[in-house]
């Protein structure tokens, strides 16, 4: 076979409005699109883990899709550098097309991959596709990443009006995908997964959802969300089919949130060291008590406040919690039980469908008091009060946690009082270090 082209699928398991893609597409010649199950991540997760599941299903569909023109995806289960090297010895490759990755094991990733072609010649291209705005595009006149959300959302909004969006028709070119089937499609069992019972929900971002996002978003009963988060994780849809859906709106509170990832995302690939590391350093000071005992009640829902226990168990249940629950139990889990919010963000990251590095990071530090425009350690949400706002009938606790009027369910962990005292003690102290 003469030179080709590769497409790597990544986080981008969609044939339409596909940038990197589209670039593949329409370059001088046939292209291999391919997909690898990248074993440095895989043996990490749980044996029943959904998001495989469900990556496995969308691969499936666009290989049903190919094959309709003579095509067909091609898998791979091993480390992408080895994978690549085996491609370099069965392929004539002139370049390797994908979008980009901005977390900072895939930056590692793809630094070694294209290392390990450029060996051999073959070019690497990356594309944005994941965002509207990268890296260095959104940032203060002296050229340094915000650390604020309101003014970067402003500068956005701003860019964005000035900006006519592009849309990369990927879906029109797929002839030119090399013509070859192969006849076996990786399944779950040979990757060492099961498949998982949670079922995926569809997104919906009807502009009747987007109109009156703000007036319904904070109701867990109320089903007032989008649910687009695990489809943007996975790239299921383009972000900029969701954004420009959201810009037709005559409310910008939904389009606002989409905003929110991209901050998180920026923030992320300017300071990686907020994987492990407080963004204000002096919070790596606070004196944790990581109560093991504690942490599991939280983690099962048995905390005996019913509105973060429904929260729990929601998650466990189906791979999804509320938004406003989330600040909620995030919130109780390191201020009410002083555990280390790197704790309640690894749970989060193992149980989370649409979990998000950038995100679950900015938001655990958000809740914590540490991260970028967070809120102040001395914003303490009330579990019981929050009920009152915004469960005011339980119907999302009945749903959860149906015996919360029972003698079975269990006394509060802690006091909300003494919880309360106790953590602005415990902050202060460590924010006064010298």
């Amino acid at each position: 076979m003469g030179n080709i082209n590769i497409f790597w699928f990544r986080r981008d398991l969609r044939l339409q409005d596909n940038h990197a893609l589209y670039r593949a597409l329409k370059s001088s010649k046939p292209v291999l699109p391919i997909f690898i199950f990248d074993t440095n991540i895989l043996e990490k997760l749980p044996k029943n883990d959904a998001r495989i599941t469900f990556i496995h299903q969308q691969l499936l569909k666009i290989d049903t899709e190919l094959k309709k023109n003579g095509s067909s995806l091609h898998l791979f289960f091993g480390k992408p550098s080895e994978i690549y090297k085996q491609l370099t010895e069965n392929y004539s490759i002139d370049t390797v097309y994908t979008n980009r990755d901005y977390e900072p094991y895939g930056i590692q990733r793809d630094k070694e991959i294209a290392n390990v072609l450029a060996t051999k010649n073959i070019s690497f291209k990356s594309y944005k596709d994941h965002v509207i705005f990268e890296k260095n595009e959104i940032t203060k006149q002296d050229e340094t990443p915000y650390k604020v959300y309101t003014p970067y959302s402003k500068k956005w909004l701003a860019e964005f009006q000035q900006k006519e969006i592009s849309i990369y028709p990927s879906e029109e070119y797929q002839q030119n995908f090399i013509k070859k089937n192969t006849s076996s499609f990786l399944s779950l069992n040979k990757l060492g997964f099961e498949k998982s019972l949670i079922k995926i929900p569809e997104y919906d971002i009807n502009l009747d959802l987007v109109n009156n996002y703000e007036e319904v978003r904070n109701f867990p009963a109320i089903k007032g969300t989008s649910k687009l988060g695990v489809h943007l994780r996975f790239g299921t849809i383009s972000i900029r089919k969701a954004v420009l859906q959201a810009s037709k709106s005559n409310n910008s509170t939904f389009l606002k949130e989409l905003i929110w990832r991209e901050f998180f995302i920026q923030i992320l690939w300017h300071f990686p060291q907020t994987v492990t590391k407080a963004f204000k350093p002096k919070y790596d000071f606070i004196k944790w008590r990581n109560n093991l005992e504690e942490f599991k009640k939280w983690c099962e829902g048995k905390t005996g406040y019913p509105l973060v226990d429904a929260g729990m168990r929601e998650l466990n249940t189906t791979g999804f919690m509320h938004n406003r629950v989330r600040m909620l139990v995030g919130s109780f889990l390191c201020k009410h039980l002083l555990i280390d919010w790197r704790w309640g963000e690894a749970y989060f990251a193992e149980k989370l469908l649409d979990f998000e590095l950038a995100s679950n990071i900015g938001n655990w530090q958000w809740v914590a008091g540490c991260g970028v425009d967070a809120a102040p350690y001395f914003r303490i949400f009330n579990p019981t009060t929050q009920i009152q706002k915004f469960d005011k009938d339980l119907n999302y606790i009945k749903k959860w946690v149906p015996e919360f009027q029972e003698l079975t369910y269990p006394t509060p962990i802690v006091d909300h009082k003494f919880a309360r005292e106790r953590c602005l003690t415990t902050y202060k102290l460590a924010l006064n270090q010298p």
